[in-house]
């Protein structure tokens, strides 16, 4: 199989349950079933391992937000449930005190999926949005980055952790801009 995929399902699984300090290279060798040296091999250190998981959970959601087009409701709600469905990725990508900000794949999936929320963005009919689209797209991703860490971080109150995370963002979203 591939090694280093099967590393890297593994090593988000444990950030996800645990957080990126609760994760070792020795570990995540014993948790994925591999010998010890074999994420050093593929991803020589800690910052290389998660420099690659931010990477790949760049490119989900810039698949996902490719797919949710045209609407920017769409990809809203694309942007939140990749978060939720992929928390171990979501949790790296945007701490950069674990990554290489340098690396050129991750350089190109971040702006890969950025590009892809900027489009969404550019559908607005919203009169604020489309006079200022620089402001709209800040205040898009400040709307579905923060509700997404919120929701992560258990964060919300509990009337609103116990519905519909889409139906809340869905909901918000609308309050923010005219669709």
């Amino acid at each position: 199989g591939d090694l280093r995929a099967a590393i890297l399902t593994e090593a988000a699984r444990l950030v996800a349950q645990r957080g990126a300090d609760g994760v070792s290279l020795r570990e995540l060798a014993r948790e994925a079933g591999v010998s010890h040296a074999a994420p050093a091999h593929h991803f020589t250190d800690r910052r290389g391992l998660f420099t690659a998981l931010a990477a790949q959970g760049f490119e989900l959601l810039a698949a996902a937000l490719a797919a949710a087009r045209p609407r920017f409701l769409d990809a809203a709600l694309a942007y939140v449930r990749v978060a939720i469905e992929h928390p171990g990725h979501y949790r790296v990508m945007f701490d950069k005190s674990l990554v290489d900000a340098s690396n050129r794949e991750l350089v190109d999936a971040e702006a890969a999926a950025g590009a892809e929320l900027a489009e969404g963005v550019a559908t607005l009919p919203d009169p604020g949005a489309q006079a200022d689209p620089s402001g709209a797209r800040l205040a898009a991703w400040s709307l579905v980055h923060g509700f997404s860490m919120l929701w992560l971080n258990d964060a919300v109150n509990p009337d609103v952790k116990a519905g519909d995370p889409m139906a809340t963002v869905e909901r918000i979203a609308k309050m923010l801009f005219d669709e």
